[in-house]
């Protein structure tokens, strides 16, 4: 029979695996044994040093977060979480302390300071459960999501701005709903720490009004809902079929809006697809700001992708960058997982990243994207770009346009098929030596011609439908 103590790391492992990207979830807490828990000292088991040293490094924020919510502030702040793994060559075993983990001063709650709506008298300082990493100098921005941000900014730097409220933000898993709310939050709190924010997924407040009916603590639960500046909750998909919660939750939603405190809301899918939702409720949710989280394009997902391998020090390059970025298109969770496991290979094996470990890891990380790029997707997207008549770069003609645009034909023919040299020359009426000296021009005017490296990425772009 499973222990209390062990029930209870796992309960942590669950906030983090909502925290985190799927991949990086499994790759680093999936190895992790629960071993021990007696008095203020957690002992956990992990496959090596070099795990520890991630975990400290890397996760101490999220662990620490997790262990807030099930142990309590206060304990979890006495406690001393130990890594057991195996050791090499008599190296001491791994010990870190939980207040290894720095978040920010604006979000770090005080002594004693709780999430818990059952307080027996009203508490001036509340933990508002944010994740100091999810603030807006972390947010990448590109046009699938700077409508969203951008009221975002305008609600976190101006609250008494009520143009946006409700906000209700809206889009697909892994598509950095949560990293903006919370960024609200965060910049709402560093501008006046006094204010209570509070920061929720719907499934908490599930439970919590559960607890309460349990309790008969209905009215606390109220009361202290309705004592919020700024109640911040995520997945609000999930409050559908669950009539008594709704009921609940409209009555503290029409409580904050009368008196002009922020409702900040995400779902996964448009207030007008939320079947099984009621009415009043629902158009309260479309009163407000309603903004769309697009799938990331391609300017957003190379953008994480560079500020990850510089926040972790590595070094990716535009061969490696590209092939990531064109590979991996549904979520930025994903970019940040391949992320992970680049820096587990290349450390572990003391190896640089190139090309080859790119391909090894997307291989096992995602579902590659099965884009088909034939020469004529290719010719038709060089044409077009340079403003050139389908058929141009088949003729015979020495103009500078028209034999730049055959040139770049050749080398992206080259790079993105099979194609043997000899093949794209014949289809050019052209020898394979031509096509293997415009492939080589190509490759040593990229490093010092900005202009044809952008013409490169944006006609990269559009033979990928992007």
């Amino acid at each position: 029979m499973q222990s209390t103590a062990s029930q209870e790391w796992d309960k942590c492992l669950e906030i983090i695996k909502g925290m985190i990207p799927e991949a990086q979830f499994s790759h680093w807490f999936g190895s992790l044994t629960f071993v021990s828990c007696k008095g203020d000292e957690l002992v956990i088991a992990c496959p090596s040093e070099f795990f520890a040293s991630q975990l400290d490094t890397r996760f101490m924020s999220f662990i620490k977060f997790a262990m807030d919510r099930v142990y309590g502030p206060e304990r979890s702040g006495r406690m001393q979480l130990v890594y057991n793994f195996p050791i090499v060559q008599g190296d001491p075993a791994a010990v870190v302390n939980i207040d290894s983990a720095r978040p920010s001063t604006a979000v770090r709650p005080a002594p004693g300071a709780s999430a818990n709506p059952f307080q027996d008298k009203y508490v001036e300082e509340i933990n508002s459960q944010l994740n100091p990493e999810y603030n807006f100098e972390n947010y990448c921005i590109s046009d699938s999501n700077k409508v969203a941000q951008s009221i975002g900014e305008a609600i976190a730097n101006d609250p008494k701005l009520k143009t946006f409220n409700p906000l209700f933000v809206f889009g697909s898993c892994g598509v950095g709903k949560t990293h903006l709310i919370q960024a609200i939050g965060i910049r709402i709190k560093e501008r006046d720490p006094r204010t209570r924010v509070l920061y929720i997924t719907s499934r908490l407040f599930q439970d919590q009004f559960s607890s309460a009916t349990l309790r008969g603590k209905i009215n606390e639960f109220i009361k202290f809902y309705q004592s919020i500046d700024t109640l911040i909750i995520d997945d609000v998909q999930e409050l559908i079929g669950k009539e008594k919660t709704q009921r609940t939750f409209f009555h503290i939603f029409n409580h904050l809006k009368q008196n002009n405190k922020q409702i900040i809301m995400s779902s996964d899918c448009a207030p007008a697809d939320m079947e099984g939702l009621e009415e009043r409720l629902l158009s309260r949710f479309k009163s407000g700001m309603t903004a769309q989280l697009e799938k990331p394009d391609y300017e957003l997902r190379r953008k994480v992708l560079i500020q990850k391998s510089r926040r972790d020090g590595l070094y990716l390059s535009e061969d490696v960058i590209d092939y990531i970025v064109t590979n991996v298109t549904q979520s930025i969770r994903e970019i940040e997982g391949v992320m992970v496991s680049l820096l587990a290979y290349a450390t572990t094996l003391n190896c640089e990243i190139d090309i080859n470990l790119a391909r090894r890891v997307l291989s096992n990380s995602v579902k590659l994207n099965q884009h088909k790029t034939s020469f004529e997707s290719i010719t038709n997207a060089v044409t077009e770009y340079y403003g050139l008549e389908p058929g141009a770069i088949f003729e015979k003609s020495r103009k500078r346009e028209i034999s730049d645009a055959r040139q770049m034909v050749m080398y992206l023919a080259k790079k993105h098929t099979k194609m043997p040299f000899k093949a794209i020359g014949s289809r050019l009426q052209k020898s394979h030596a031509t096509v293997l000296y415009a492939c080589r021009l190509i490759d040593q005017r990229l490093p010092i011609e900005k202009k044809l490296q952008e013409d490169l990425s944006q006609i990269e772009r559009n033979i990928m439908g992007e």
